[in-house]
């Protein structure tokens, strides 16, 4: 009898015999994950007695005497400054939605181990058994006292707004919801590039944002304060406009600074004539809704995996196409973004990560391109090892700037 794959929850692959096969004899990702991703290492030897009596009993006990009296010195003798939590409860995990904790603990792992790779940051992640709001913020208060930093992770829309708002108010280190920002940093720079491109200017553009969400939201954000012509939002009934009398107090909000024009309908009557189309939202955008936008347009279609416009369809039309997959020129990565983003932060023990720091890292990205800038290459690579220390640099000279920084 043929070995039949059954639910990964099984432990594995039933053989002709009736045993049970593990998971990744037949699957590399599943055998790269064995055990988990990453682990702890300590950066000191603990290799005799005297090691132990320092790094331990009795010597520990003057580093936290001396950090009880001058709590500051918690940055220079402990790991705090240079390690950020990544926090989750599990409920919009990438494209697999509400899955609790402990199946989001994969993603975690991965994203505390891109911080490292690419932005030298240390970090740890925690996925909470808990989804209510009131809830998630004060565990992590309650959790902020070891960390530099707080990495809101795959929390769903509407009430990641809220989380993170409130907990920067009530924390002195950066929160920092990856899932808004590091998206729209990454377009913003790509976008910025494009016009660089055809010889416009941002205040020329007039967009489309599809998905009024997580990412929707903050990308409008950006867009506005890096002064956009003009940005309209769609959601599932369509634009979002003031007389709209269905919209939560986001889109409220949302409708107030963007959509300038008045544009009121589907996502389709927006397009016509645009400038940009954003998508975030998965679904399909019809080819004769991307015929009729302006000439030389651009196309982000984002959804992973499988983009609103494809590619082939937008390069007909487009002057720059991109997408969230890496099997594509242009990649819209998050990870281009938030590594260098901390790594800055923490470099300069900022508060906070304010709109001039996302924009500071979304200049400093589009600035990598340089002159190699072409319609295939408006975004440099995740591996381009000038991102994070540009990102870092511009980052933490904005901190300065607009001081939130501590050192």
């Amino acid at each position: 009898m043929a070995a039949e794959i059954v639910n990964p929850r099984s432990g594995g692959n039933t053989d002709q015999d009736g045993g049970v096969e593990p998971l990744d004899s037949f699957d590399p990702a599943f055998a790269l994950h064995r055990g988990g991703k990453m682990a702890v290492q300590a950066t000191v030897p603990v290799r005799d007695k005297d090691d132990l009596s320092l790094a331990y009993t009795p010597g520990v006990a003057k580093v936290c005497s001396a950090i009880a009296e001058q709590p500051e010195l918690v940055h220079d003798y402990t790991w705090k400054s240079s390690v950020v939590a990544v926090v989750t409860d599990g409920t919009a995990v990438l494209g697999l939605g509400d899955i609790g904790p402990e199946a989001s603990l994969p993603v975690m792992e991965g994203k505390a181990i891109l911080f490292k790779q690419f932005g030298g940051v240390d970090a740890v992640p925690i996925a909470l058994a808990c989804t209510g709001v009131d809830e998630i913020i004060e565990t992590v208060v309650r959790l902020a006292p070891s960390f530099g930093g707080v990495n809101l992770e795959d929390i769903s829309a509407p009430r990641c707004f809220e989380i993170e708002r409130r907990l920067q108010e009530r924390l002195d280190i950066p929160v920092f919801h990856d899932d808004q920002h590091g998206t729209a940093v990454v377009t913003l720079a790509a976008l910025r590039n494009a016009a660089r491109l055809t010889g416009k200017g941002l205040g020329d553009l007039r967009a489309v944002i599809s998905g009024a969400g997580a990412a929707g939201v903050a990308i409008a954000k950006m867009l506005v304060e890096a002064g956009i012509g003009d940005v309209a939002v769609a959601d599932r009934k369509g634009i979002v406009s003031a007389d709209r009398d269905d919209l939560t107090s986001v889109k409220r909000e949302l409708a107030g600074f963007t959509n300038k024009a008045g544009i009121t309908g589907s996502l389709e009557a927006a397009l016509e004539g645009a400038d940009v189309f954003i998508g975030v939202s998965g679904g399909t955008v019809p080819e004769e809704a991307v015929a009729s936008m302006a000439e030389g347009a651009f196309v982000f279609a984002m959804a992973n995996p499988n983009p609103e416009v494809h590619p082939d369809v937008a390069h007909k039309y487009a002057a720059v196409v991109a997408t969230g997959r890496s099997d594509f020129p242009n990649q819209i990565n998050n990870v281009l973004a938030f590594p260098g983003i901390f790594a800055g932060a923490l470099q300069v023990r900022a508060s906070r990560i304010t709109e001039g720091m996302k924009i500071a890292a979304a200049e400093a990205l589009a600035a990598v391109v340089g002159d190699d800038l072409a319609a295939d290459y408006v975004i440099p690579s995740p591996f381009d090892e000038r991102v994070a220390p540009a990102v870092t640099a511009a980052v933490a000279a904005a901190a300065r700037a607009e001081g939130v920084a501590r050192r």
